[in-house]
């Protein structure tokens, strides 16, 4: 079965900038890799090598600023080879970029292996997801339906079958 990806009109104009133009000539812009790709790599914008010892976090600049539909957000997602691999993985995943955010997009790495990783400029990073957000209205109550569950948290299922 052909894979192909959905026609143009139906896309969500994000709008994009790069904060020092000169300066990202040798960076791609956020791509998705395949024609069903759900996620956009984003590259490091980093001006040397960066080394994320184990157990360290970075924000890494990913150099560009985006304008977002009202009613959308960006998630910011680990790339799962960088992840598995390298144990490299979002500290705050998902990460959200809000529609009214007009600053540098930045990406919080940590590194959970046990080894020291470099980043170089240009490495994809992450990858950026659009997401259609819903809204909640509160509404205060007194009491909450009953569940099965209840109040049970954590684990209070067990981890067998």
């Amino acid at each position: 079965m052909k894979s192909t990806r959905s026609p143009e009109k139906s896309r969500i104009p994000v709008q994009f900038r790069w904060l020092d133009p000169e300066q990202s000539r040798d960076l791609n812009p956020p791509a998705y890799q395949s024609d069903l790709a759900s996620g956009m790599d984003v590259a490091a914008a980093v001006s040397e090598s960066v080394v994320i010892e184990p157990g360290g976090i970075r924000l890494l600049p990913a150099g560009f600023a985006v304008a977002i539909a009202p009613g959308y957000e960006l998630q910011v997602r680990p790339r799962s080879g960088l992840a598995v691999k390298h144990g490299i993985t979002i500290i705050n995943s998902p990460g959200t970029i809000d529609a009214d955010y007009r600053g540098e997009v930045k990406i919080g790495v940590i590194n959970l292996s046990k080894v020291p990783f470099t980043i170089n400029r240009g490495d994809r990073i992450a990858q950026l997801i659009l997401a259609k957000v819903s809204y909640a209205s509160l509404e205060i109550v007194e009491e909450l339906d009953k569940t099965v569950r209840h109040d049970g948290g954590f684990g209070h299922t067990g981890i067998g079958s």
